[in-house]
Parts: structure tokens; sequence; C-alpha cells
């Protein structure tokens, strides 16, 4: 019958012949567990409802009203949100996840899924990551996108500083095919860093062309955030409608003072390219401050040049005041760690430019590996573009970085963006973390609390979640966050991990 338990018996002869039957248990069934009186938020955009879940295995298996088994472990939300798992679209938390397997930083703000691959580099070759994955499983399912910045690498090597040859272009589409024959979901690129700022457009393009004959998409941290904004929004539409595949301005930004309050232009042109054809999308990280290596900062430079004072003072004008620059660690002078440029320049009693410059170029020589925070987003346009539909949320955040938004950005929009400014509903903001993330991502079976979806969920508290961590204290878990399952095990319980390790690999659809 079925559901119930079989046993294999052996029947041993015993003296004058006497039958006991010695039965041993067979394979154990799918552990049961139901979560009763839950308020369901199903990821659909539907309002809540009180229901039951079943989980058995790693899939659920039944919502509604219906009574637990006796079979079953229960587990009582006692009218708790459960919604499903949350999916960071754009992901940095993949680094050190081997050493870290347990991701706290994401588990304790509902992620149950992190896509990797981003701003143009990834684990390369993903044949061998995902092995790594499955014979050493952690916390949380990882997807990823394979990083045009790491195919012009293995191409080009340190003769980058060009365009691409067709010859290149070509061992470039021949790399990016292995990816995407791998499980990547599709093409990154990163083309304010090297080696993709370089790249010419025809040379993303082409391999964009790739990605989408695979059924693959297309996610891009654009070519500039901040001066020539416009112009790398234009090309990011042209990559989508030329190579005939969607794209997603990653990590989407007005990152600069003189384009603060121009939310609705940008959103605009976004939609007139959505009327075009261009199936075009966002995602966005709810704080005022990014976060990148200190010496990007030499980019703006003219020519990359440090002794160039009018690119310090372009940056300290036009981009960032010296108090919103702030060196988290600052490897060649530890003792500036933690302050501001502004800070820095009146211990050294110099003025903030020449300080800029100092500094830059000191780091500069001992590698670049200093990391930098820099304010410089609007609240007012990070509120619009997060409400624009076709947005969703990111952490961009690692397993031990240095800023807040590894450990707490699903948490700080649930409970400073939903909850207390209601930038977008409850059910619409659950909805942007999960099955219009998976939309995005062309990722199947996750996303939705369904009969025959992944057992990737999260039970939180909406009226007491919030984020913790801070640019002082970045690894500070959230609160609110009551319990995670991944595949149908619990990983997050009561403020800690607990120990289960049954994240996937997530393949891209037909791989």
């Amino acid at each position: 019958m079925k559901g119930r338990r079989r046993t294999h018996c052996l029947a041993l002869l015993i003296g004058a012949g006497l039958a006991l039957a010695a039965c041993a248990p067979g394979p154990s069934d799918p552990t049961s567990t139901v979560i009763v009186n839950a308020r369901v938020i199903d990821g659909s955009g539907a309002q809540s409802r009180d229901a039951n879940v079943r989980l058995v295995g790693d899939r659920v298996t039944a919502v509604g009203d219906f009574e637990p088994s006796a079979k079953d472990t229960v587990v009582d939300a006692d009218g708790l949100v459960l919604a499903p798992g949350f999916i960071d679209v754009h992901s940095h938390h993949d680094y050190r996840l081997i050493e870290l397997p347990e991701a706290l930083a994401a588990v304790n703000q509902g992620i149950t899924t992190i896509v990797a691959g981003q701003d143009g580099g990834h684990q390369y070759p993903l044949t061998e990551f995902f092995a790594q994955l499955d014979g050493a499983p952690v916390a949380v399912n990882v997807a990823s996108f394979a990083g045009f910045g790491t195919l012009r690498g293995e191409v080009m090597g340190e003769d980058y500083e060009r365009h691409a040859t067709p010859e290149e272009i070509g061992e470039m589409a021949d790399l990016l095919r292995a990816e995407l024959e791998a499980g990547a979901l599709g093409l990154s690129s990163g083309l304010e860093y090297d080696p993709g700022s370089f790249s010419s457009t025809e040379e993303v393009v082409a391999l964009a062309r790739v990605a989408a004959a695979h059924g693959g998409r297309y996610i891009s941290h654009i070519r500039s955030e901040d001066q020539y904004f416009w112009e790398a929004i234009e090309e990011i539409i042209r990559i989508g409608s030329e190579a005939q595949l969607p794209v997603q301005v990653t990590h989407i930004k007005l990152a600069m003072n003189r384009w603060w309050g121009q939310a609705e232009r940008l959103l605009t042109r976004l939609d007139e390219a959505r009327s075009s054809g261009v199936d075009i999308t966002a995602d966005i990280y709810p704080y005022r401050a990014w976060s990148t290596s200190f010496t990007w900062l030499t980019t703006v430079f003219p020519d990359r040049d440090l002794d160039r004072r009018d690119g310090a003072e372009y940056i300290l004008r036009d981009l960032l005041s010296p108090g919103d620059v702030l060196l988290p660690e600052f490897l060649p002078e530890p003792a500036y760690s933690g302050l501001t440029l502004a800070e820095i320049a009146e211990i050294r009693g110099a003025d903030a430019e020449t300080t800029l410059m100092e500094l830059l170029k000191a780091d500069t020589e001992m590698g670049g590996e200093s990391p930098m925070i820099g304010f410089a987003m609007d609240e007012p346009d990070i509120e619009a573009i997060m409400a624009w539909p076709h947005t969703v949320i990111c952490t961009d955040g690692g397993l031990a970085g240095s800023h807040p938004r590894g450990f707490g950005a699903f948490t700080r929009f649930l409970g400073r963006y939903v909850r207390d400014r209601n930038v977008v509903s409850l059910e619409e903001g659950i909805r942007k973390l999960t099955s219009l993330s998976a939309r995005h991502l062309g990722i199947t079976g996750r996303g939705s609390i369904q009969e025959g979806y992944y057992a990737d969920l999260v039970l939180f508290d909406p009226e007491t979640v919030i984020d913790r961590s801070t640019y002082e204290d970045p690894q500070v878990p959230s609160l609110g966050v009551e319990k995670v399952w991944v595949n149908g095990q619990l990983v997050f319980d009561g403020g800690r991990t607990t120990g289960n390790r049954p994240g996937r690999p997530v393949l891209r659809t037909g791989s």
C-alpha cells in the first residue's frame, strides 16, 4: 500500500521447524513535515491566506485546509508569514561558501537561493564549481551566470586594453557555450570594470547572442552608473534588442548627484524599451551606499592618471563628498580603517583632493585590495525604482563583507521599505523576492508555495523583521526570521543555523 513502510523479512528456521520472522527496516520514506497555522503568502502577489503546508522530502505536496497525520512532524507557525524562500538575484555569497557552508549571512535574512557569477566574473569552469558543491554541500542553493570578464581574461590574458578581434570573440563564444551547457543562467558583465571596460558593444552583443541561442539571459553592471549613465542605459537596451534576449540592469542606481531626482526619467525610458519589445528588468539593493574596491576610483581619473588633480576634484564635486567616502579597511595604513576621507584629510592636515590622490597611489602600490563604501544615492530615487513592477531585490553582498547588505538587504527591504515606508504591499514585496526573481532568471520549480515546487520556505514575523547590520558592524544577523527550509530541510531556526546543508546547484532550465 502506498505510504506504508516496507520491511524485508528473513524466515529463520529454529529447532523443530519453528519459524521466526527477523525483519529489518528498508529505506525510509521521505520525512513528512506539516507547517500549521501559517499566514501563507505564496509569492504570486495574491493576498495572504491561512493555510497548512505539507513538505515531503524536498517538495511541497499540499497547501490548504487539511489535518496533519500521525506520522507528520508538525511545526506551529503561530500565525506568522510563511513565504517562498528568497532568491538573491545578484549575490557574492558564493565566495568563501566552501569555507562557511552554513551561509549565515544569507539564511538569516531568508535567502535560500543565491545567484553568483556577477559583474562579469564567475568561478571558472562551472563544471568544477558545481561538482565541488555536489561533493561538499552547503546550506543554500547556488545558481550562476557566466562572466564576460572571466571569458575575456581567459582568451586575451593581460592584453585586454583593446577591442577583441573576431577570432578572440569566437574563442570567447566557445567558452561561453561550454558554461551554458554546464548550467549557466546566461551571460553577466561588469562593463565598468577591467577587462570588460575595454570591450566594444558589438563584442558584448556577439556573446549575448550565444546566450540567447541557449535560452539564457544577460545581466549587467552597466558601463557607467554615474557620469555616462544614460549612455550605458542605451547600451544595454541595444544589447537586448540586437541579441533578442532578456536583459537586466543589476544593482540599478542613480549614483551621481547631478542625476538625483531623475528616477521618473529612467523608468519612463525603461518602459519605452519594454514597449518596443526589449524585455528589460532591474534589481536593486535597499541602501544609499555602494561598495567596491577603493582603487576603482582610479578609472574616473582622466587617463587613470592619479596626478591629475582635476580627476579628484571631479569625484569630490560631482560623485561623492569627502564625508561620503568610507574606508572600512585601509591596508596601507590600518589606522585609517573605518574613517571617511574627510576624517583622514583632517588627520593628515591636507585638503581632500590631495588626500584622495595620495591614498589611491598608496593602495594601488599595495595591490588595490582595500574596500570602499560610497554614499552616492538618494532615498526618493531608491524608493521609486524599487516600486517599479519590474524591479526585484538583491544583496550584492558577501558572507563576510564590509557592507551591511551582505547580512541584511532582504530584511531591511521587508522592515524599512515594505512595513515602515509602504513602498509596496507585503504581498508584492514577497513577489519581488521570490516568483518575480525566479522569472527574471529563468529558474523553475522555486519561488512559489505550490504543490510540486521545491520546499524552499521562510517563516518570519512581518511586525518585527528588520536588519541590524550596519556600516560599523556589517555582520550582525537580522531579527524576525524564525525558520528557513531549503529543499525541505531546516537550515535556520530560532536565530541559529542548524548544520544541515541541503543546498544544490540550480542549473538553467534545459541544461
